[in-house]
């Protein structure tokens, strides 16, 4: 029998496990702050590793902390959960202020001041499969029901501005929803950055730039919002600008295919033809299965 740790959770069945709002999963995800790592086509499914790593992250986002802050804890946990050499509900992970830990289960550990949190994943597995049972093992269910509310908040008005993004003909009614996002929470860095997308589609680039540039200052190591001003600069023939910004964009997000791509094309204006062809070699690796060029610019 399929056990709830080798299972794949879609983002409603996440969203009752975690007591996260899926609309807020979504956000999390689509920010690329933390998500699923299971990907078919259109459709994202979480492994119990992820879930691990969504709660750990809903902890220390309840806590204050900054993005760039709990994308680093996370990794802690990341590297250490493909290498443990005993069952995964056999471990908790805590937190001592300072740093994310796995650790055995009943161990005796000491910690270095109070500890802040912790919790079993043998528990998060129990609740894994308790909502699985409840759904009768449809994990790809819709969004779980949803309490009656006055109004949107901001993740939702963001998963509505995705939704509408999606469709032909409808950027204005996205523009709307990323804006009323925006007025109900305006830290929500993601959020800045779809609008400056639209924005420079619609042909707007300085007020998309500012845009691009205030999702940054929320989220420094946001790699879209980079990504995308980087994309500015290159066309405005700020050619060294945009390179600079597209280094820190593959030096944190190596995965990002096009950038590797725009920096290939920036670093050969400039001269820098070794560079260029090693990030174009980059480019083609990432990208083996596709074979039309990146957009300059996407949300």
């Amino acid at each position: 029998m399929t056990t709830a740790i080798e299972r794949e959770y879609s983002f409603g069945a996440a969203a009752r496990i975690l007591d996260v709002p899926e609309a807020k999963l979504r956000y999390w995800s689509q920010s690329g702050f933390v998500g699923p790592s299971l990907r078919a086509g259109p459709r994202q499914a979480y492994t119990f590793q992820d879930l691990v790593s969504v709660r750990a992250a809903k902890e220390l986002v309840e806590r204050g902390f900054q993005p760039a802050y709990i994308r680093k804890a996370l990794e802690q946990v990341r590297k250490s959960l493909p290498t443990v050499d005993r069952p995964l509900t056999k471990l908790r992970v805590t937190w001592d202020g300072d740093t994310l830990t796995l650790v055995e289960d009943g161990a005796s550990f000491e910690v270095s001041g109070q500890r802040r949190f912790d919790f079993g994943l043998s528990e998060l597995a129990d609740r894994a499969a308790e909502v699985l049972l409840l759904a009768g093992t449809r994990l790809d269910s819709e969004s779980p029901a949803k309490e009656a509310a006055p109004a949107r908040d901001a993740y939702q008005w963001f998963s509505e501005g995705l939704a509408q993004e999606a469709q032909p003909g409808q950027a204005a009614s996205a523009e709307d929803c990323y804006r009323q996002a925006l007025a109900s929470d305006p830290g929500l860095a993601a959020a800045h950055t779809n609008l400056g997308g639209l924005l420079f589609r619609r042909g707007d680039a300085g007020q998309a730039a500012v845009e691009f540039e205030t999702a940054l200052a929320l989220d420094p190591e946001q790699p879209e919002a980079r990504y995308n001003l980087a994309s500015i600069l290159y066309q405005q023939g700020e050619i060294e600008q945009a390179a600079s910004q597209l280094r820190r964009v593959v030096q944190q997000s190596p995965w990002f295919a096009d950038a590797h791509y725009n920096l290939s094309t920036a670093l050969e204006r400039l001269g820098g033809k070794r560079q260029a062809a090693l990030h174009m070699g980059r480019y083609l690796d990432l990208q083996a299965h596709k074979s039309t060029p990146p957009e300059d610019v996407r949300a």
